[in-house]
């Protein structure tokens, strides 16, 4: 067996598992921790006959390793190195070290919490921090200290801060013991070949593909964030545009491929030939794809991203942080010396962030909270991690749950939902899958599972997959499926994704409403663009422009028969602007959703009184139709208020804070706002009023004054503070003094008109005019009016608002 970096660190690692439970192990790229450690503890005496348990993120890396191990101690897998991923599983009753993958694990501790006939759990490239594996972490560390305090827990990491980890693994008391290895023993050359101008990254990536495969020798491991860019670079890499006299043959590798083209991938290349594998991160860490001396890094990832407003999980193509640059980096190493060649300027290196940050707090929490309240915990804080839940997403997910039937009122499991945690599949898919099998479309359920995780074809040649998931499944149909099984497909999906049933919005542009409130558009001339209702499985975009992905028709019989529930049948009383009315509408709503709605009816009278109170809230007092009198009982009540507090405000802001008070009584049987203006509302100031102040009112401030002509001229109160008397100066001859009201409290402001109408004086001392201003008066107007009198003695001469007769 070849010699590894991390032998030299096996003896102080063994010693501190020896003395301590919690151990953590850094170790690079290339040290073989996944492979050597696992059999070197096989010997350790705090074993005894217990199994080992080796934690790993992918279930190709898991498979690998096991046989990997297998082949070194020379026996087949199965025997004392196994494994256990979903749907395939190779251990036997003498196996004593198992490869696992994160969901497997997790599986193995709620059923028995304990892991009895277990002496250790090894986390590998724990660096990587999937939720999966920090929710196995918190899990183990509760069954350490509760129920098997010997059970050893070993953190292995290459690029992870170990001593944060150690710190935190350490709680109050000491630290746990990290011990490190040495890098990669073989040395990688990096070469910068950032993309030309206008040059697109996939023509860039297969560009440096074809100069790596003419410099170099051995095989090329090329990094892509997704399945779409690995399409597109292979078909850039067409075998008559590769360098060279020697074969080649391309290869895809994504976790979502079949286990045997994952295998055929990281298989060696046939003697006389080479072969470029385009990978995802999946390629990271742990596996080894023999052959590989050269690694091409596109620098981009693919990782999901929770949308706490849309209620989604989103795939978000990010840049590579510097600890995954390093990862891929280093697989050119692996076996000899290597080349790496990053498809980026050397210079942005400067702006990579140092790490991905965990899956935890960026993804949707759904399973999470599942497998928690499947284990009986319902606030993750009770539990340890080194990065807690976030509290919003995580309630969000309880809510989908409750939504889904997997939890009761009380956030206890129900058994629904222990139904669906034996579907291998996220919560929303379980879901689907479960209520699919009650009602006999357990196949076409199977088939939709496939498809949303994408381990089922969904193009047709060359192009985007179909909008419409009706088509793959229609494809299919023939082998495993009966021949309508498509009109199905938007029933099934609206089950698990009963918050993305949509509902299309009226108009000629194809924008579609879904319950949760988010909106979303479906391209032009798309099969869906004239759906009524949709079940959409997938988004893609960012809010408010959100495209419809994948999803399916689904009928509005179908939403009442699977929600009937969750529809809310209801009389909405809302004011109606353009009628200037109360309008009463019955409606029938699912979440944002208006499923029918239909106008008329009277309507509950209490609420028909408030929306006609918040519509005259909102457009103010003001805009009443108080009419002449009120405007005037207003302006009385104003002054009185100004001048004693203890009347009432009121104001604009006083009435509209005390509408309920005044107004609300006298409302019976008004739904519009032609209909208030019948209403007399300086009845209803005044009857707002007490006993007392009703009598008192008219003697205090005077809606008329009688003047000496004897005319009744009316008061102007639109000054609380200064009421004014406008009157022709000829009706006042004799008025020896100022007007007062308010029980001679408050002189009046007198404006002294012309005979034409216009002020000539304004005074609040009317004796005073008399014996000065007037005389001014006098000798300016009774030239312009002749037919006026105009006496040398005020005081004594009789009042008129006649003219003198003609020939006077």
């Amino acid at each position: 067996m070849t010699s590894l970096p991390i032998e030299d660190a096996l003896p102080a690692l063994q010693a501190a598992l020896t003395t301590h439970t919690q151990v953590v192990l850094e170790a690079p790229p290339g040290a073989g921790k996944t492979t050597r450690v696992p059999l070197a503890l096989l010997d350790a005496p705090w074993r005894g006959d217990q199994r080992l348990i080796m934690l790993e993120p992918r279930r190709l890396a898991a498979r690998a390793a096991a046989h990997f191990m297998a082949r070194a101690l020379g026996e087949r897998i199965g025997e004392r190195v196994g494994f256990r991923v979903r749907g395939d599983t190779q251990v036997s009753t003498r196996t004593r070290v198992e490869v696992v993958t994160e969901g497997v694990l997790t599986r193995m501790l709620l059923s028995d919490p304990t892991l009895d006939g277990y002496g250790a759990v090894l986390f590998d490239e724990f660096h990587e921090r999937s939720m999966h594996a920090d929710l196995g972490l918190a899990l183990a560390l509760e069954t350490q200290q509760h129920l098997r305090p010997d059970l050893r827990l070993l953190i292995m990491s290459a690029t992870l801060d170990g001593d944060r980890v150690a710190e935190w693994l350490g709680g109050t008391g000491p630290a746990a013991p990290v011990v490190r290895s040495d890098g990669r023993i073989f040395p990688v050359e990096t070469y910068h070949r950032p993309p030309r101008p206008d040059e697109r990254p996939e023509a860039a990536v297969a560009r440096v593909v074809r100069e790596a495969l003419a410099a170099h020798e051995g095989d090329v491991l090329v990094f892509l964030p997704g399945m779409g860019e690995q399409r597109r670079v292979a078909e850039r890499l067409a075998p008559d545009t590769l360098p060279g006299h020697v074969p080649v043959a391309v290869h895809v590798l994504h976790g979502s491929m079949p286990l045997s083209a994952q295998d055929a991938a990281i298989a060696p290349a046939p003697r006389g030939e080479r072969k470029v594998v385009l990978a995802t991160s999946i390629a990271e860490t742990s596996l080894t794809i023999e052959g590989v001396r050269v690694v091409v890094d596109g620098g981009w990832s693919r990782l999901p991203r929770y949308d706490a407003r849309a209620g989604l999980t989103r795939l978000h193509t990010v840049r590579v942080s510097r600890a995954s640059a390093t990862q891929r980096r280093g697989r050119a190493g692996r076996v000899a010396p290597g080349v790496c060649y990053r498809v980026w300027d050397a210079a942005e290196e400067h702006g990579l962030v140092p790490r991905t940050r965990p899956e935890l707090l960026e993804a949707d929490l759904a399973g999470l909270a599942l497998t928690l309240a499947e284990a009986g915990v319902s606030d993750p804080a009770t539990l340890r991690w080194l990065d807690v839940p976030p509290a919003g997403p995580f309630a969000q997910a309880r809510e989908l749950l409750t939504q889904l039937g997997a939890l009761d009122a009380t956030g206890r499991i129900t058994p629904h939902g222990q139904a669906m945690v034996a579907e291998p599949t996220s919560p929303r898919l379980a879901h689907m899958v479960v209520r699919a099998k009650s009602q006999g479309l357990g196949a076409l359920a199977a088939v939709l599972v496939e498809l949303l995780e994408e381990r089922a074809p969904l193009r047709q040649g060359h192009g985007p997959p179909p909008t419409d998931l009706r088509l793959p499944v229609e494809a299919i149909r023939g082998s495993a499926l009966p021949r309508d099984a498509s009109e199905e497909v938007g029933a099934l999906l609206a089950l698990a994704f009963p918050d993305r049933v949509a509902q299309r919005r009226p108009g000629g542009e194809p924008r579609f409403l879904l319950r949760n409130g988010t909106g979303a558009v479906v391209a032009r001339g798309d099969a869906l663009a004239d759906a009524p209702y949709l079940a959409i499985a997938e988004l893609e975009g960012t809010p408010p422009d959100y495209r419809v992905a994948r999803a399916a028709p689904i009928t509005l019989q179908e939403i009442q028969q699977d929600f009937g529930e969750q529809i809310v049948q209801g009389t909405v009383v809302e004011w109606h602007a353009a009628s200037r009315s109360v309008r009463v509408t019955r409606r029938m709503t699912l979440g944002a959703l208006v499923l029918d709605e239909r106008q008329g009816g009277d309507g509950d009278p209490a609420q028909v009184r408030a929306v006609l109170l918040q519509e005259i809230a909102r457009v103010g007092v003001a805009a009443l139709p108080w009419g002449a009198r009120g405007e005037q009982l207003r302006a009385r009540l104003a002054c009185l208020h100004a001048h004693r507090p203890d009347w009432p405000d009121v104001s604009d802001a006083a009435l509209a804070a005390t509408l309920e008070e005044w107004l609300a009584p006298h409302l019976d049987g008004v739904r519009s706002w032609r209909a208030l203006e019948v209403l007399d509302f300086s009845e209803m100031l005044v009857a707002a009023l007490p006993w007392t102040q009703r009598q008192a009112m008219d003697r205090l401030v005077p809606t008329h004054l009688e003047v000496p002509s004897g005319s009744r001229i009316a008061l102007d109160y639109t000054d609380p503070m200064a009421p004014v008397l406008a009157v022709k100066l000829q009706e006042v001859f004799g008025w020896t003094r100022t007007p007062m009201i308010l029980d001679g409290q408050l002189p009046v402001t007198l404006h002294l008109l012309s005979p034409a109408q216009r002020p000539v004086q304004v005074t609040r001392d009317l004796a005073g005019f008399w014996q000065s201003s007037y005389f001014e008066v006098r000798k300016e107007l009774r030239g312009r009016y002749p037919r006026h009198p105009w006496p040398e003695d005020p005081l004594t001469a009789p009042a008129t608002r006649r003219a003198k007769p003609r020939g006077t």
